[in-house]
């Protein structure tokens, strides 16, 4: 199995002898600072321990065990005041995250769960870390759950309009391309005659290298993320539609583009787990970064297609006119901008704590070329 980086190693007593095993996670949390293995206790007494940072280890049944960590999570929301702010509500979900990742079941030999009743969980155990473990490992049962919800995703896949509603196929730890707003405007913007090649920035699923692909164009997506690029590589396999994959920070290592597409995080923030890090890029730094230094690597009468949401300036965290002011700053000036709106539940949804940014949200491409 695999893991992109060093797991701690935890230590616990348990029937009289010390015990030792890596602890999993793909939050970016603090590992505990001490585990105690349980087999009963009540929500109340587990909160307890858990905000001194304490992991329990759930060793009872497994379905008590699903039940004791949603009993602490209805406790934990009980008790939540309403965010002033984003910031706040970043914070508070980063605590609760911490809190509920502290809950944790061991992983036997052969990607076991070491619980009575616990379900095979080795295809979805597969889909994060590769072949079946070796030695047994301490996961957060939170992570479990994810885990197991994202495998079901993955097998069912999500039906790609643009794409004549073949589906996409996704496994934890890539971005699900469940908006499908923003796959429309890619996949109805106008091209060129005479662009032969397109790269897509940060391709993820591979969702519009395969977009790109199907318009007739020969594609080339970059990634940092090796769990993206193998799921890019499947879905394009699938789709019988041929691209370039390399693993690359933003460009390819060499040549020019007719067309680049990228999607980038939307919004300013600290990603608190691998996964996240498709929703926020502090400082907007990937996106920057990115505007910043592609025109050199744009042919003559080619265009940027820049891919946008203006959350960020509903959630106070970026002024309207900062990206047109790095978009001219990077030597570019907008061809044309197509705006639509979000179909997504949460921005219809009242209870969503974001709803007033969601509801008022508009997702754009922007068409740039060379000044």
């Amino acid at each position: 199995m695999h893991s992109d980086s060093a797991p701690s190693l935890l230590h616990w007593q348990e029937h009289g002898q010390t015990f030792s095993a890596p602890w999993l996670s793909e939050s970016r949390h603090a590992p505990p600072k001490a585990v105690l293995p349980v087999t009963h206790i009540s929500a109340a007494a587990a909160l307890q321990h858990l905000h001194q940072h304490t992991a329990l280890l759930w060793r009872g049944d497994y379905h008590q065990g699903k039940q004791l960590l949603a009993a602490v999570k209805k406790r934990v929301r009980q008790k939540r005041k309403a965010a002033a702010d984003f910031h706040t509500l970043r914070m508070q979900q980063a605590q609760q995250s911490r809190l509920f990742h502290l809950i944790l079941v061991e992983i036997l030999p052969g990607s076991v769960v070491n619980n009575r009743r616990a379900p095979d969980v080795r295809a979805a155990l597969a889909d994060v870390y590769g072949a079946d473990n070796e030695a047994p490992f301490l996961l957060p049962l939170q992570a479990l759950l994810g885990f197991i919800g994202a495998h079901e995703w993955h097998k069912k896949g999500v039906p790609v309009a643009a794409l004549g509603g073949a589906h996409i196929h996704v496994p934890f730890g890539v971005f699900s391309p469940l908006r499908g707003e923003y796959l429309d405007l890619v996949a109805h913007a106008p091209l060129a005659p005479h662009w032969r090649n397109a790269w897509d920035i940060g391709t993820g699923s591979g969702v519009l290298a395969a977009i790109l692909a199907q318009r007739g164009l020969n594609v080339t997506g970059t990634d940092t993320n090796p769990r993206a690029l193998s799921a890019a590589a499947a879905n394009l396999q699938s789709l019988h539609l041929n691209a370039q994959l390399q693993a690359a920070d933003l460009f390819p290592a060499e040549g020019m583009a007719d067309l680049m597409v990228c999607n980038p995080p939307w919004l300013p923030a600290q990603p608190t787990s691998d996964i996240e890090t498709a929703l926020y890029d502090p400082k907007h730094g990937m996106l920057r970064r990115f505007l910043a230094a592609a025109p050199a690597r744009l042919n003559a009468d080619g265009e940027i297609w820049l891919v946008m949401s203006d959350l960020a300036e509903h959630l106070g965290l970026r002024h309207a006119d900062e990206l047109p002011q790095w978009i001219c700053d990077a030597g570019l000036r907008v061809v044309a901008k197509t705006d639509t709106v979000p179909q997504h539940g949460k921005a219809q949804r009242p209870d969503d704590p974001l709803y007033a940014a969601r509801s008022r949200e508009t997702t754009s491409l922007w068409r740039l070329a060379a000044a």
